[in-house]
């Protein structure tokens, strides 16, 4: 690894995409290009420290200039689980349309352009196709819960298919043959909130100081700060045995004055 190797952070605005973005920036091992809809909210958060390419994963046409030359893929895009304002309907604001987007699954698809299945899945398929043939990693931040989502609390929050549309994307990953890591985090806590500059971020700490844990097979629940999400996705690149890897990543325990990677990688089977 040299500091030759560009690194595309998609969703790079968002809570866990600017972290790992500020995280990128520190370490001064990478070149860091984001992916972003609005340069003037990604040119506020990191000033000239990062190549910008205007683009969006929902479309597949504007994607093979975001991706060129890159080494490494970390896709950090999402959207709410449940309909909100970020879903960004096509309707009227009126009482009887925002009912059928509770109650009725076809109106409500067919006016969302930026649901989960938008998102996490037709995003997820774009973005691979456009990725370089020789890309090294492609990290994907998925969620727990996409193996058990007829169990509580997976179901209620898959209530509108956010899970099912997290799993597709990953299967897509793994189906693209392209080396990829997965990391499926509980309930995301800590910041930011999507209002930080790249000073504030850098300066970042989890507030309930857990210790990180790591699991395989679907098997954890809990909480997981963002924080020690970017952390994970950006030590991934830094150690192979995480490639072609699916853990998942929560928050509990005494935790250490500093979290052992190496060896938090090397217990995963």
């Amino acid at each position: 690894m040299t500091d030759l190797d560009l690194v595309l952070v998609a969703g790079a605005t968002g809570g866990v995409g600017q972290l790992v973005t500020a995280k990128l920036l520190e370490k001064n091992s990478f070149k860091v290009r984001v992916l972003t809809r609005k340069e003037s909210k990604a040119k506020k958060m990191f000033g000239d420290r990062v190549e910008i390419a205007i683009g969006d994963i929902r479309n597949s046409e504007n994607l093979a200039e975001a991706t060129k030359d890159v080494k490494y893929i970390i896709c950090c895009t999402g959207t709410s689980a449940f309909p909100s304002a970020k879903w960004d309907f096509e309707i009227d604001n009126n009482l009887l349309d925002w009912l059928k987007i509770y109650f009725d699954a076809d109106f409500r698809n067919s006016k969302a352009k930026n649901s989960p299945q938008q998102v996490d899945t037709e995003g997820v398929i774009n973005l691979v196709n456009a990725a370089p043939k020789d890309l090294a990693r492609f990290i994907f931040v998925s969620s727990c819960g996409v193996l058990r989502k007829d169990t509580f609390p997976y179901s209620l929050l898959n209530s509108f298919g956010v899970l099912d549309a997290k799993k597709a994307g990953e299967e897509a990953i793994i189906n693209s043959g392209l080396p990829y890591t997965i990391v499926r985090p509980g309930r995301l806590i800590d910041g930011p909130y999507t209002s930080y500059d790249l000073n504030t971020l850098l300066k970042a700490k989890t507030d309930n100081r857990l210790d990180v844990v790591l699991g395989t097979g679907d098997t954890l629940t809990g909480q997981t700060s963002r924080i020690d999400v970017a952390e994970a996705c950006i030590q991934s690149l830094f150690y192979p045995i995480t490639s072609n890897q699916i853990f998942e990543i929560v928050n509990f325990g005494k935790r250490p004055s500093q979290i052992n990677w190496e060896k938090l990688f090397s217990g995963l089977s």
